[in-house]
């Protein structure tokens, strides 16, 4: 059976040439243009930004999302192979009123998407995106003639604008004066020219491996542990400091220490606060599916984690809000303000660097000052009716627990947390669960697969 086409808060993803024609492509980059235009309040020329990570695919996509735009008056400034998070500098620091990048993410190959960027840099709110989507559906364009169809023009500032921002956060001289070696897998996607020159600014002598931007693979393409076996192998026969792994838009970051083990991409976040936080106090957001780690380090030095629902969007959105000092998610994702409001692996290899330049210890040094939690993150099938007699038996199993409703249904126990998800686009439950250790963290889930036998059988 054909999969369907995805178009969720984050924009759209399928398979190019299944459900991912270039007509779908057009008539979204019509639908989003036409929305930006009903958006604005002043009647002004719109511009949009549009970048690409490295699939095969994405050329021809983003020349259909362009004439799409043109189609309905929107001037495009085309940056060509860009990090998700570069292209969302680059839309505020071009004056645009909005931004798409083609990119399915970590998604295998076979897939590509449309992402899309508000004026402000972060992806539509919830309300927003449902307009987008509902216009796509109705095939609601504003279309211009000839004459005031949009032009397509580019530029070649991407790299050294999302440097130079990245820099101005740290102290480069102190990074430089300890020439760390780092090694540097990019997966072929959008993030190996960029973080080449970030590392070289930094005076790190850099071994760089699957960094040319072919969009062929190199291995699955989620930076996880079992997709970076090879990295994890090189560090440690190189004798490098440290390993970082980019997804094919370079928005996430995983890491792998000294010894050659990865670590959990929890920790990009955790060292990024860590550094934050020694520098001032603050409030950081994340969501309610990333570790307890933060909140500890947060705890120490006085300050406070907001807790959003899962989605680069929100965590933002509550940035913006309490103006937050650091926030990211849990998945490798680090944001900082300074820089931009998207999740930027450039940003967090640069704090993690500084870190360990401030405080001389080793990466697996500062995983033991940190301290850990045993984490499984894994789902079930469950449809919607299921999913609702599920969540209120676990309330009534959990009632002692502090509960969170925001996204799902959070429980918080002294030496832990569960959070149950309905996922959006397909009927399952995500479920995940952090304690203390692997014991503690298997009885939470007994308990919710057992009451979900009981709902299915």
């Amino acid at each position: 059976m054909a999969e369907q086409l995805i178009i969720s808060v984050s924009g759209m993803r399928g398979i190019v040439g299944e459900n991912l024609t270039d007509s779908v492509a057009a008539d979204y980059g019509r639908a989003f243009g036409t929305f930006l235009k009903e958006s604005c309040t002043e009647k002004k020329k719109l511009s949009v930004s549009t970048g690409r990570d490295s699939r095969p695919s994405g050329k021809q996509l983003l020349s259909a999302v362009a004439e799409g735009l043109c189609s309905v008056g929107i001037d495009v400034i085309d940056l060509g192979i860009a990090t998700t998070p570069s292209v969302g500098i680059m839309l505020r620091e071009l004056g645009c009123a909005g931004g798409v990048v083609i990119t399915a993410s970590h998604n295998p190959g076979q897939y590509n998407g449309i992402k899309l960027l508000l004026g402000n840099g972060v992806a539509p709110t919830s309300d927003s995106a449902k307009q987008i989507r509902q216009y796509y559906f109705d095939k609601h364009f504003d279309l211009e003639d000839s004459s005031d169809c949009g032009k397509i023009t580019s530029s070649e500032q991407t790299d050294i604008t999302h440097v130079n921002k990245v820099l101005a956060i740290i102290d480069r001289d102190k990074i430089a004066a300890k020439n760390f070696k780092v090694i540097l897998d990019s997966v072929n996607g959008a993030g190996g020219r960029i973080t080449k020159k970030l590392l070289a600014e930094l005076g790190c002598e850099v071994f760089a491996i699957n960094d040319e931007p072919t969009g062929l693979f190199a291995h699955a393409p989620e930076p996880i542990s079992e997709n970076l076996k090879g990295l994890c192998e090189i560090v440690k026969t190189e004798g490098a400091d440290i390993g970082f792994a980019q997804d094919p838009d370079a928005d996430r970051l995983a890491i792998v220490d000294e010894k050659g083990s990865y670590i959990s991409e929890e920790y990009s976040l955790a060292f990024s606060a860590k550094y934050i936080f020694s520098k001032k106090t603050g409030k950081a957001a994340t969501n309610l599916s990333t570790s307890r780690m933060i909140d500890d380090i947060a705890q120490k030095v006085g300050g406070q984690v907001i807790r959003t629902a899962v989605g680069e969007a929100h965590v933002a959105a509550a940035m913006f809000e309490h103006n937050c000092i650091i926030g990211g998610e849990g998945n490798g994702g680090v944001i900082d303000l300074r820089v931009g409001p998207i999740r930027d692996s450039l940003v967090g290899i640069a704090l993690v660097l500084q870190l360990m330049a401030e405080t001389g210890k080793t990466t697996s040094q500062l995983v033991d000052e940190i301290g850990g939690y045993y984490m499984k993150k894994d789902k079930f099938t469950a449809d919607t009716s299921q999913a609702q007699q599920i969540f209120n038996l676990v309330k009534k199993a959990f009632a002692d627990a502090k509960l969170d409703t925001t996204d799902g249904c959070r429980f918080d126990f002294e030496d832990g947390w569960l959070h149950l998800r309905a996922s959006n686009t397909e009927p399952v439950i995500r479920i995940i669960v952090e304690a203390r250790d692997r014991r503690t963290a298997k009885q939470y889930v007994d308990t919710v697969l057992r009451i979900r036998r009981e709902v299915l059988d």
